[in-house]
C-alpha cells in the first residue's frame, strides 16, 4: 500500500472540519499521486462495503480505471466519505486513530 496511515489520518481529519478545510483537503488530495489517489478511493470503498479488505487489489485497480472526476470531488460528493475512510484504513489494518491523535 503506498498511502500513509498519517495522509490518510489527515484527510479524515479534514473531512470532519469541512466548513474550515474543504479548500485545504482539496489540495492534499490534489498533491497525492495517482497511485495513491486510487488507494484513497478503495478504502473508502471498502469502508463503505462496496469491496472487502480481500479485494484490495480489484477495489485500486477499479479506482484506477474508473477515475473520471477528480478524487476530492468524488470524495466529497459523500456525506459521510470521512467515516468510511476511517473504517476502510481500520478494515485493511491501517492505524489511522494514532495518527488523528498525532495531527490534532
Amino acid at each position: 500500500m503506498e498511502i500513509s496511515a498519517r495522509d490518510v489520518a489527515q484527510i479524515v481529519i479534514l473531512g470532519h472540519e469541512l466548513d474550515r478545510g474543504e479548500g485545504e483537503l482539496r489540495a492534499f488530495v490534489e498533491r497525492l499521486n495517482e497511485d495513491e489517489q486510487a488507494e484513497l478511493v478503495a478504502l473508502f470503498w471498502i469502508g463503505r462495503g462496496s469491496f472487502e479488505p480481500d479485494d484490495w487489489e480489484e477495489a485500486v485497480d477499479t479506482a484506477r480505471a474508473e477515475a473520471t472526476t477528480p478524487t476530492a470531488d468524488y470524495l466529497l460528493g459523500s456525506p459521510h466519505f470521512a467515516d468510511h475512510l476511517e473504517a476502510g484504513a481500520e478494515a485493511m489494518g491501517l492505524d489511522v486513530a494514532d495518527e488523528e491523535e498525532d495531527l490534532m
